[in-house]
């Protein structure tokens, strides 16, 4: 029996695809005794909503595969071969304080869940939770691979490695598949036919090379780029242009980690920067939810039509099968890529096979690449720091050395700012950083 248990299987739209991408491997369910898929949530009622949406896609399916719902932690994850983590800890609540609070003090976010304030913040909440996680999985399923797709990725990957070295995780994003396919398509070029190798961290990886039957398919672009000037009013172009590699996440994540964009009113404009874009989305997705429970209860859920094509899956599928694969993961930098820091959370090509997963190691990315990388590490590094050595100092170092927030407003703000999210969300903290928990 091969049990995969989704944690934070609530979060209904991750849960949902992936749901139906690994039920598309239906070979999956004759390996090792059958699929068990178990979900884990401490919202009793998105529980109720994931195992239905579940038994529903195993239907579909016309699969044998069981379903159970636990809201127990630890009853979910006793045996497990495979876990999920989809967690959002917080929910839209904590999502909306980490906008309006900054956005108080002069700093303008776009997403707020990767770096700058909001990543910072968001990261610390996760941090507590995954310590919770990995002990837990040490104890009940040791050889366990954690498949993370719970965001801000670097600073996650970066405090699991460094707290609980032995856990097998992978941190898991589409960003650079969508880039290139999405490229591609812009370029007319067959994505099944295209080449490409990617590398650097997660939300700011580069396109290093892209390529169709041996042709680089970056003069495609630049010609497109050229002729239309609606393409140039976009960040990701705007720092492709300048840097010479194309960034691997939207345009509204990309503008928040460099400091040259976000600050400046004209900037905004010029490269149409949508503000607080990632509220409307976090409340469109409680929205959804609550429809999708109505929905579900009702008997008339439907899943989604197109396959989402995301990681978790093809990596189940690989290690179970023997199926070959390379995907981008996030794993720490043992010897992968030179020029930035040992040990760091990066994200480079990994081979998926039998015998379980090889990151692929990339040599010298472009300096300047390396140098952008750098300090979006340097940020995840003392987040990580500020947790693990319970030192309220290391937030301020992070925001002082963060570029959108530092580009944003005065040093004698940072302080005032740090307290007032740490007050607004104590009740994930540890009591050193001034919360009310106990881990």
């Amino acid at each position: 029996m091969t049990i995969v248990t989704f944690v934070g299987a609530g979060s209904a739209e991750f849960t949902r695809q992936l749901l139906r991408d690994l039920l598309n491997f239906p070979e999956l369910v004759d390996t090792d005794g059958g699929l068990e898929l178990v979900l884990h949530d401490v919202d009793p009622e998105r529980l109720e909503l994931a195992e239905a949406i579940a038994r529903i896609t195993v239907a579909h399916h016309a699969s044998a595969a069981r379903v159970r719902a636990e809201a127990d932690l630890r009853a979910a994850l006793s045996g497990a071969d495979f876990v999920i983590n989809t967690v959002n800890i917080g929910g839209h609540a904590a999502t909306v304080a980490d906008f309006d609070i900054p956005e108080r003090f002069g700093v303008r976010q776009t997403i707020a869940d990767t770096l700058g304030v909001g990543g910072v913040f968001r990261g610390l909440r996760t941090f507590g939770f995954l310590h919770r996680l990995a002990s837990a999985m040490a104890e009940l399923c040791p050889q366990a691979y954690l498949l993370n797709y719970t965001n801000p990725m670097a600073m996650n990957i970066g405090y699991l490695s460094t707290t609980f070295p032995d856990l097998k995780v992978l941190g898991l994003c589409h960003s650079v598949y969508w880039t290139v396919v999405d490229l591609s398509e812009l370029v007319g070029a067959p994505f099944a036919e295209v080449e490409f190798h990617s590398a650097g961290v997660n939300h700011q990886a580069w396109l290093l090379r892209w390529e169709h039957r041996g042709q680089d398919l970056y003069p495609r672009l630049d010609e497109l780029i050229e002729r239309d000037p609606e393409l140039r009013r976009r960040v990701r172009v705007d720092m492709y242009r300048r840097l010479g590699f194309y960034p691997t996440e939207t345009s509204e994540h990309s503008s928040e980690y460099v400091p040259w964009y976000l600050h400046d009113d004209r900037e905004i404009e010029r490269l149409r920067i949508p503000l607080r874009d990632y509220v409307g989305i976090s409340a469109a997705n409680v929205a959804e939810t609550r429809q999708l429970m109505v929905q579900a209860a009702a008997g008339e859920y439907h899943e989604p039509e197109e396959e989402a094509a995301e990681y978790a899956p093809q990596v189940i599928h690989s290690l179970l099968t023997g199926a070959v694969r390379t995907i981008q993961a996030n794993v720490a930098n043992n010897g992968l890529i030179d020029n930035l820091p040992f040990g760091a959370p990066v994200e480079v090509p990994c081979r998926i096979d039998a015998a379980g997963a090889h990151p692929l190691a990339v040599g010298q990315l472009p300096p300047q690449c390396a140098a952008l990388n750098r300090t979006f590490l340097s940020v995840a590094d003392l987040t990580v720091r500020a947790m693990i050595e319970r030192d309220r100092a290391h937030l301020r170092h992070a925001l002082m050395i963060d570029p959108n927030t530092a580009a944003s407003i005065r040093l004698e703000s940072i302080d005032d700012l740090v307290g007032q999210l740490l007050s607004a969300h104590s009740s994930f903290l540890p009591v050193e950083l001034g919360g009310s928990g106990t881990f």
